[in-house]
């Protein structure tokens, strides 16, 4: 009998790649290993996490819920997010909100 872990029936009804990685997957099924959290924040270790995947691909989880779902984004999707970040198109998500000033 195969174990079936809660967070599996979150999985989002979108088709896996050839690889059977989808986003919205459980996070932990892409393994315990390799996920980072390269900036800190100041609200006590609530962080988004990363972790490099094959084809240049990126996931993105909740550190306060590792098993949750798992964003996933192609290279082309990092690279236009990353260059509208630097650009400053972000900066509207966090300003109003807060009086922390974050660097990039």
């Amino acid at each position: 009998m195969t174990a079936v872990h809660p967070a599996d029936d979150a999985v989002a009804a979108t088709a896996p790649d050839d690889d059977g990685l989808v986003s919205g997957m459980p996070a932990y099924r892409l393994g315990r290993h390799g996920w980072e959290c390269p900036w800190s924040s100041p609200n006590g270790g609530d962080c988004v996490e990363v972790k490099r995947l094959p084809g240049g691909r990126v996931a993105f989880r909740q550190s306060k819920d590792p098993d949750g779902p798992a964003l996933i984004y192609d290279a082309d999707e990092i690279s236009a997010f990353l260059r509208g970040v630097k650009r400053g198109l972000a900066d509207h998500l966090y300003a109003a909100q807060s009086s922390t000033v974050f660097a990039v």
